[in-house]
């Protein structure tokens, strides 16, 4: 298991403590967000991103490009680590040494190489992670922590293999360039279930399988209310949004959040949808290696997100970080097959 993730060891470094769519009747699960109306007005602005604000490549190089812009500016701190070919999604956080994580108009460019095309401006909005307080956990996104949501870009690249990155950030006036590199597998040989395909008729950790001790199938603090249903049990009769994350023993800033949204998602579709948590680690111990339904899905880092549509199908996947808008988007295709 790659035990890694993201916003990661790159947060502790720079700053040791730093701690869409609606629903379909017609209302948004989404919380309204912090109360710092100032980082309300960020959130807004980096959630909407007009691409015309952008330049394109034309036959630049994605040097060239770098170069024309106003400036070089954050780093760039991935929050996804699998990037497969036939969808490719690229999450991450920017954070600036001085000031800490920073909150922008935001898109991404990507090329292959120094001198192939490049690709883009994707539009990489931001996606919240702060929940409502009664479903945050000690572990999570709160009002003082500036780590409030993640960028989230679906780009399209040319096939396997490692691309260079450029991420342009509108940042008072100026377009401002930050860099990364990410490796693109091919999708045909990705182990994970993907979409379209059935998810794997596995047992799942229940309150009743642990005899009633909460504590050791999940690390949340306090343990959310996500362990009623196994898949096993409900998959294939109702639509499932299945977590695997383990706040407490995860080694990233985004375990915690996403249970939460879970948490709070749960309590607007929890009618409709089985909302399951599964805990990583055998008795919460990273020695003991992984739990069964990770070996299951082919798992090779945490956390991730399945969404099932009552059929039994995969209706999207989602690794790494992933805020309120792709968690509740990805709700919809499940109830929408």
């Amino acid at each position: 298991m790659t035990r890694y993730l993201a916003i990661l060891g790159v947060c502790a470094a720079l700053l040791v403590g730093c701690g869409g769519d609606s629903a379909s009747d017609g209302s948004s699960a989404e919380p309204r967000g912090p109360s710092s109306s100032a980082l309300r007005t960020k959130l807004t602005e980096a959630t909407a991103v007009d691409l015309a604000r952008f330049p394109k490549p034309g036959q630049k190089t994605l040097d060239e490009l770098s170069r024309s812009l106003d400036g070089a500016g954050p780093q760039v701190a991935l929050g996804t680590s699998i990037h497969p070919s036939t969808r490719t999604r690229l999450a991450f956080g920017l954070i600036d040494e001085k000031t800490g994580f920073v909150y922008a108009p935001s898109v991404v460019y990507l090329a292959k190489g120094r001198k192939a095309r490049v690709l883009g401006p994707f539009a990489a909005p931001a996606d919240l992670l702060v929940t409502d307080p009664p479903f945050r956990s000690r572990q999570a996104a709160s009002e003082k922590d500036p780590f409030a949501a993640i960028y989230d870009a679906r780009v399209t690249v040319d096939g396997p293999g490692t691309y260079n990155v450029l991420v342009a950030s509108d940042i008072n006036g100026k377009l401002i360039g930050s860099g990364t590199q990410i490796k693109v597998v091919d999708g045909k040989a990705d182990a994970v279930p993907d979409v379209g395909e059935p998810a794997p008729r596995t047992p799942t950790d229940t309150v009743e399988s642990a005899g009633g001790d909460l504590e050791s199938i999940d690390t949340r603090l306090p343990p959310d209310d996500l362990h009623e249903d196994s898949l096993a049990d409900v998959l294939g009769k109702k639509p499932v949004a299945l977590v695997f994350a383990t706040p407490q023993l995860c080694e990233s800033r985004v375990c915690g959040p996403v249970v939460d949204i879970a948490a709070q998602l749960e309590s607007e579709y929890g009618d409709r949808v089985s909302f399951i948590h599964q805990e990583v680690y055998v008795e919460n111990s990273f020695d003991k290696g992984l739990r069964a339904p990770l070996k299951a899905f082919n798992l090779p880092s945490e956390p991730w997100l399945f969404t099932i549509d009552a059929q039994g199908r995969v209706a999207e996947r989602l690794e790494g970080s992933f805020g309120f808008r792709s968690f509740e988007g990805a709700i919809r295709k499940a109830l929408d097959q």
